[in-house]
């Protein structure tokens, strides 16, 4: 689609450069000598492949779930597993961050691992809808602190969440919940 329109080598050439600086985890004013290309090139290079993902995605990936999507959840997941009232399955993957900037290491680096790490908080659903994703932040490199400061729950700390009623041993519950691993 984008090749139509005559700006083939301009689209090949911000496809390039962004695959450089997404895929490798370069600086964006890191390369300039070695590919050519100043850190204010390398940045809208990498916000128009953003916008390219956005606009093909989103309609069917990057959003929140519905109320459709989340009854079709709930059924999934109970007759899969018995599990009534569960949303998705939740988890924190610690990923090394061996390009971290050397100005930043202390602040992603835990006394137990020893090299700088970023926590992503991720929800999928059974089919890899993933609906969630969010990197922890500075200083707080453990699951906790970092589902305490997720955007997920924020819908239900400020009672914003859809009200999605369930009954579990006889007791009800008014939000969801995600399975997740031991912490």
């Amino acid at each position: 689609m984008l090749l139509v329109q005559g700006r083939s080598s301009i689209v090949i050439t911000k496809w390039h450069t962004t695959y450089w600086y997404l895929g490798y985890g370069i600086a964006f004013d890191a390369s300039g000598e070695y590919l050519k290309v100043s850190e204010r090139t390398a940045i809208e290079c990498v916000d128009w492949f953003s916008a390219c993902v956005y606009e093909v995605f989103h309609e069917e990936y990057l959003h929140k779930p519905t109320q459709r999507d989340i009854e079709r959840l709930y059924s999934t997941h109970e007759k899969r597993h018995g599990f009534s009232g569960m949303l998705s399955s939740l988890d924190c993957t610690h990923v090394a961050w061996e390009k971290c900037p050397n100005a930043w290491r202390c602040q992603f680096t835990r006394g137990d691992i020893g090299e700088p790490i970023i926590i992503l908080e991720v929800v999928a659903s059974q089919h890899l809808w993933i609906w969630h994703a969010f990197f922890g932040v500075a200083r707080f490199n453990n699951d906790i602190n970092v589902r305490g400061q997720s955007p997920l729950f924020n819908d239900i700390w400020t009672a914003k969440a859809p009200d999605m009623t369930f009954m579990v041993n006889g007791h009800t519950y008014k939000y969801s919940y995600y399975l997740g691993d031991g912490i």
